[in-house]
């Protein structure tokens, strides 16, 4: 009797095991020797302690993998929030342009929204969002360190992404020229001169050798046009709610991890490489990202309609908390 109670016991146990297992499509740029990757090494080892193993593998192609997880290769995909927008559009927002100017911002966002209260806009559509990670302010590589204005945009070729609705809208609205690209392709452009600007993280200038395409004029502005992330989703009914909630906690402990290494790659980028631009210059731009994210909101004006309202509002109120006199906390129309 012992035996046949053992013998169900564990017949019973082996679904929870299996459920507690995920693969994951993890998108690094670099494969499985990349930065991406490795963190998310250190996330699978951190999930284990909670009873939940994954099985990572890893893509240098974004498209493929988020191909492979809707094909149901994977149960999971870690991929940028370019990416990931299609299946949570609240936290796909999150590098809405011009958004968060600050790593301060950044922080006390995915604080926010790794708290238990969030947890219901981590679901949409039968997926949730179980970790979202830094990758580092996006910045702007030109080829000429004259392009030190958005008026200076104005007929230059910018590569830029052909599934970023919102970078497309930018690009048209200071007049430049859309170059369609990809994460694959765009740095080759850039180094090659086909293009004159291109938008990425400071990872970027090494891992993608983007110094190449800055020789021997260019730059990087040193103002960020977004917060990108890694947004890790699985399927909803992959993970118990308790054990999603845990995991997103997991990823936020890791912040100061990951942007340990960000200031890293940031600092790799030599001082004279910057281009500073001046504070009244500063919010001028700040002013016309606000206005092209309500248009991004509402989808009016020919824009895409692609921001969350709820994620506009609260990193509105962020930005606000930190810098209170800023003309765009007393708009009528603040986000």
């Amino acid at each position: 009797m012992r035996k046949l109670m053992t013998a169900v016991a564990l017949t019973c146990a082996a679904p929870l095991a299996s459920a507690n297992t995920l693969s994951v499509c993890v998108f690094d740029v670099i494969g499985a020797n990349g930065d991406v990757f490795n963190l998310m090494r250190d996330y699978a080892l951190n999930l284990k302690a909670e009873g939940v193993d994954l099985e990572l593998k890893p893509y240098t192609d974004e498209g493929v993998a988020v191909g492979d997880f809707n094909a149901g290769q994977c149960d999971a995909v870690a991929a940028t929030d370019l990416r990931t927008r299609p299946f949570n559009r609240f936290t796909g927002s999150v590098s809405a342009v011009g958004a968060l100017p600050s790593y301060e911002n950044l922080e006390t966002l995915l604080a926010t929204l790794a708290q238990p209260k969030a947890a219901s806009l981590m679901k949409e559509g039968g997926f949730e969002v179980m970790g979202i990670f830094p990758v580092g302010a996006g910045y702007l590589f030109v080829n000429d360190r004259s392009i030190d204005t958005a008026g200076e945009l104005a007929g230059k070729r910018m590569a830029t992404l052909d599934y970023q609705k919102d970078a497309i809208h930018m690009v048209n609205y200071v007049k430049a020229t859309v170059v369609p690209s990809d994460i694959t392709n765009f740095a080759g452009k850039f180094n090659n001169g086909s293009v004159d600007t291109a938008y990425a993280p400071a990872f970027a200038y090494e891992a993608l050798e983007l110094y190449k395409g800055l020789e021997p004029d260019g730059g990087v502005v040193d103002y960020p046009l977004a917060q990108l992330t890694a947004q890790i989703i699985v399927r909803d009914e992959a993970l118990a709610d308790e054990t999603a909630q845990k995991a997103r906690e997991i990823a936020f402990s890791m912040y100061p991890q990951v942007m340990d290494l960000i200031a890293s790659q940031e600092a790799a980028i030599p001082d004279d490489k910057w281009i500073r631009i001046p504070d009244a210059d500063i919010r001028g731009y700040q002013e016309m990202f606000r206005e092209n994210r309500l248009e991004m909101r509402d989808g009016v004006n020919n824009a895409p309609s692609v921001y969350h309202p709820k994620m506009l509002t609260l990193m509105a109120n962020i930005r606000c908390a930190s810098n209170p006199s800023a003309s765009e906390c007393t708009a009528d129309n603040r986000e």
